[in-house]
């Protein structure tokens, strides 16, 4: 266990996921109500604040680990909003995929990009790359916060 980590407080019941096993917990099962009941990303920050509101017994540093394990086990999608901070948010799409992001309000579009597709893969091996890797985000204002902004208000 890393320094400074706390045990959970639940009897763990493991659970398959990203090839190895899972433990649930009280706290897991907190996190991840609280991402299903969410529909834009989330920071780590603000989960929290969400899990503290509801009473949830859920550490920040408890979950920063549990984000990151849900992420690793590809459970959830995470990328870096505008201020460069890791955001979150349980995907109705599985695979690989990218995002329209409004920089305003937060609204996410899940896109597939199939020409962003062929040109990674072409660039990667045009340099000789291989196991190749890439995250796409565009940000810009989504039409709520583009018509709010030609009416004179953001």
């Amino acid at each position: 266990m890393p320094f400074g980590a706390k045990a959970d407080s639940t009897t763990p019941s493991p659970v398959t996921g990203g090839g190895r096993e899972q433990r649930v917990t009280k706290q897991r099962r907190a996190v991840s109500a609280a991402l299903d009941d969410l529909d834009d990303f989330v920071s780590t920050q603000e989960l929290y604040r969400i899990l503290q509101n509801q009473g949830a017994p859920v550490s920040l540093a408890t979950a920063y680990r549990i984000l990151q394990s849900l992420a690793d086990e590809g459970l959830v999608d995470v990328l870096r909003n505008g201020d460069g901070e890791a955001v979150y948010r349980r995907c109705a799409v599985t695979g690989h995929h990218h995002h329209l992001l409004c920089r305003n309000c937060g609204k996410a579009v899940e896109v597939e990009a199939p020409a962003v597709e062929t040109w990674a893969a072409r660039t990667a091996a045009e340099h000789g790359y291989t196991e190749v890797a890439h995250t796409v985000e565009i940000f810009g204002l989504c039409p709520d916060c583009t018509a709010r902004k030609a009416a004179g208000g953001v």
